[in-house]
């Protein structure tokens, strides 16, 4: 069972999601280690985007923001300091479920990937290709964990995929990452694993 931490003042809020999540097979904690962290901005004390600079120091579990604060500023310094979502008050019980096995789907969603004899391990970044291997760096190893898993993906879901798990690039840093993962993967004798659809994207 899923363990979320919930850091909420209003506690009328806050058992109505430890509710909503008993109900859906989560465990609702109050303190880390945990496998998601449901956070408020305006909490006696420290702050939540204290809280989440301090989650970010010291584990990798996705954190959502689910605040009444409503400003642009607000949302950005959240995922500048490290939040992997940004959900407003007052929320949509559904809607805040389908974020947080979102979350939790990205974070577990396989540490090893294989298709047509290339063999991509998230854990460690390294790719394999029969008996060669070689090191990816992150962000190019999200890269081709999103083609393996999509098969053709475009530009934007790449970057959108980066996003979610906290690698920000933009177009052109994607195609520099594009054809430094071309190159390795051409040492490995995976050429032409990678190519470019016209107008859309990239096919594995």
């Amino acid at each position: 069972m899923e363990k979320i931490f919930i850091l909420e003042d209003d506690e009328s809020i806050r058992q109505e999601l430890i509710s909503l999540l008993r109900a859906n097979g989560y465990e609702p904690v109050d303190a880390p280690p945990c496998d998601l962290a449901l956070l408020d901005v305006n909490l006696p004390g420290e702050n939540g985007f204290e809280v989440c600079r301090r989650l970010r120091q010291q584990t990798d579990v996705p954190v959502i923001f689910l605040t009444a604060r409503e400003t642009a500023e607000d949302e950005l310094l959240a995922f500048g300091v490290g939040a992997d979502d940004f959900i407003r008050k007052p929320y949509h019980s559904a809607v805040l479920l389908a974020r947080i096995a979102r979350q939790l789907r990205h974070r577990d969603g396989g540490a090893v990937l294989s298709t047509r004899g290339l063999t991509l391990n998230l854990a460690d970044l390294t790719v394999r290709f029969g008996e060669q291997k070689a090191e990816l760096t992150k962000n190019e190893a999200r890269i081709l964990a999103c083609l393996m898993k999509k098969e053709l993906a475009t530009r934007e879901e790449i970057i959108e995929d980066l996003w979610v798990n906290r690698l920000y690039i933009d177009d052109n840093t994607l195609s520099v990452n594009i054809n430094r993962l071309r190159e390795k993967l051409r040492r490995l004798g995976a050429q032409d694993f990678i190519r470019t659809v016209r107008g859309v994207g990239y096919r594995l």
